[in-house]
């Protein structure tokens, strides 16, 4: 005879419980709060590090190198996910998650300290790429711990919504990084900020990193792990499970979130390039343009996510890579004479078409795969997708343009990565809510449902 689970603890508040509303503060605040100190790093790439980390008499390859060391906190991310997504199916949620937010603030505060390459030589990019290298690490062990952090403390009739908490982090920490350093931009001169004034921006991040510590700390574990350890269901090698059970869920998975990362470096990094050098505007102007857009994203993004939960969530995703594949081709011509308000509304076209995708986009991957393998099927999809999607694109959109010298290549890069995350989604499933929130036992004893990627409609 088969055993069966114990009834949930007590001490175990059902999602949906009192404990949801915290939990999507906790989820969004500690995230955004990464969030800054990754997207700190991405805005000043684009603006200061060609300059000061690797020095070159061709302001291209400068910036090439700079958005190189860019991608190594998106090739580092898969280690993060290895290591801590398996951690977070085996000793919970929220121990995984203080120790991320941890790693990536110490990371970007020793940035801020990191002498230049005109004071220490080679010494001080081979600095810089290790500390981004650990800025990866820990983002890649973020996501997946944040978007269940909300997600399994909520009704998963609305895991849409409540989700969605961890898909803000990003513009909020993009807004914040790029007011910082637009506000800098606007009380220096060129020379304070190229010399001292982007230290500040990475310096804040210790100070932010003792207020995410004190928001998760506060936090109890989510439901649905407490009620794992109560069923003793606890994988015990939860990478290679996610690999050999769940083949399918984990391509669609992948596939679904590439065109979402690569428009996102279009309009939040590479656009600030792209204004500057090609188009002859002002640091403070480009980086405006993405304020505004980053901005509306705070709200669109939840209620993408909200949407998703009363239409088809995989619908209304694919219909917006479509529009991500298209809107490439209206940008380019519309910015072509430099006005700054094309510019902007090009930008803020640009975020809601990404909001529409990455506020439904949390759900649709925690859904692919069972609550025992969530931790670590999540954050295998979201690293080893930004590995191909995200690191490479701005680098990408500057090879392409410095080659090309037109902005035809760009748009039809961004075309092929919505076809690859439409394709994503169609081998992805629909979620059956009804039970998959239930703890299954897997190798330790009771059977496990079948995968995700054969036990729902299509």
């Amino acid at each position: 005879m088969q055993p069966t689970a114990p009834a949930p603890s007590a001490a175990a508040p059902r999602p949906g419980g009192p404990g949801v509303r915290r939990a999507f503060v906790a989820s969004l605040t500690g995230t955004a709060l990464e969030w800054y100190d990754f997207a700190v790093y991405s805005a000043a790439a684009a603006l200061v590090f060609g300059d000061l980390f690797f020095p070159s008499s061709d302001p291209f390859t400068g910036t090439l190198l700079a958005f190189s060391t860019y991608a190594v906190g998106y090739v580092s991310r898969p280690l993060g996910g290895f290591v801590f997504g398996r951690l977070g199916d085996v000793i919970g949620r929220k121990k995984v998650l203080i120790a991320t937010l941890v790693l990536i603030g110490a990371a970007t505060l020793l940035i801020g300290l990191l002498p230049t390459y005109a004071t220490v030589g080679a010494a001080a990019p081979a600095a810089l790429v290790l500390l981004r290298f650990a800025q990866g690490v820990g983002v890649g062990g973020e996501w997946g711990g944040a978007v269940l952090l909300s997600s399994e403390f909520g009704d998963p009739r609305r895991r849409g919504f409540y989700a969605s908490a961890a898909q803000v982090g990003p513009p909020a920490g993009n807004l914040l990084a790029n007011g910082v350093l637009a506000g800098l931009g606007a009380a220096l001169t060129e020379e304070q900020f190229l010399s001292w004034g982007w230290r500040v921006a990475f310096l804040l991040s210790g100070l932010l990193v003792v207020f995410g510590l004190w928001i998760r700390a506060k936090l109890e574990e989510t439901p649905v792990f407490r009620e794992m350890e109560a069923a003793q269901s606890r994988p015990e090698a939860p990478v290679r499970e996610v690999f050999t059970t769940q083949p399918r869920a984990l391509t669609a998975a992948i596939l679904c979130r590439i065109a979402p990362d690569v428009l996102y470096a279009m309009f939040t990094v590479f656009v600030l390039t792209y204004a500057t050098d090609e188009l002859g505007m002002s640091r403070g102007s480009a980086l405006t343009a993405v304020l505004i857009g980053s901005s509306l994203q705070i709200v669109l993004i939840p209620l993408a996510g909200a949407l998703s939960d009363r239409v088809n969530r995989r619908l209304l995703y694919g219909g917006s890579a479509v529009a991500a594949g298209i809107w490439p081709f209206l940008f380019f011509p519309m910015v072509a004479d430099g006005s700054w308000g094309l510019l902007t509304l090009g930008v803020i076209g640009g975020l809601v078409i990404h909001s529409l995708m990455y506020g439904p986009q949390a759900a649709f991957v925690a859904e692919q795969f069972s609550p025992r393998l969530r931790y670590t099927g999540s954050s295998l999809a979201y690293t080893l997708a930004g590995v191909v999607g995200g690191a490479v694109a701005p680098l990408l959109f500057t090879t392409l343009l410095g080659t090309y010298h037109a902005w035809v290549p760009l748009a039809l890069y961004i075309a092929i990565t919505a076809v690859l995350t439409v394709t994503g989604l169609w081998l992805g499933r629909d979620p059956a809510t009804a039970a998959e929130e239930e703890p299954d036992r897997g190798s330790a004893g009771r059977a496990a449902p079948a995968p995700a990627t054969t036990s729902a409609k299509r």
